[in-house]
């Protein structure tokens, strides 16, 4: 289970800028002609609309591989993010946490959907404890 309390607040004195090519590539290296058109890029600047809402959470299993989100991805959750129909959250259900697609089915009701097919889209009775957490905003992958 997430222990949200552990969270190691944002500090923008922990930006990074790297070295951006204003180009893009197909499937080799730059151009040595591009070397002037440099410029700098802090991935929190690219991933993080809204820093002291945004925090990253490592995902463990495959339910959402479908969407493109694999084990061991890091997911940029933004609590301030308005969750909607469609949207991948972050939702904590009876005390577990856990990523999914938030949908509407049409008879109103909110179920959160895995995206894999071993997995089985889960409906929200009235009662269950459930809140959302934040939206899935970007997904980090190494290679």
């Amino acid at each position: 289970m997430v222990d949200i309390g552990k969270a190691i607040p944002f500090d923008p004195q922990w930006a990074l800028a790297l070295p951006l090519l204003e180009t893009h590539v197909a499937a080799g290296f730059p151009s040595p002609a591009d070397d002037h058109s440099e410029r700098r890029l802090d991935l929190n600047e690219h991933l993080v609309r809204r820093p002291l809402s945004t925090f990253f959470l490592r995902v463990e299993g495959e339910s959402m591989s479908g969407a493109g989100i694999m084990s061991g991805d890091m997911i940029a959750v933004d609590k301030a993010a308005s969750p909607r129909d469609g949207a991948v959250v972050v939702a904590e259900v009876d005390g577990e946490f856990t990523v999914k697609r938030l949908t509407r089915a049409t008879d109103g009701t909110w179920r959160l959907r895995a995206e894999s097919r071993d997995w089985p889209t889960a409906a929200l009775p009235c009662g269950e404890r459930f809140r959302i957490w934040g939206v899935v905003v970007a997904v980090v992958r190494r290679c």
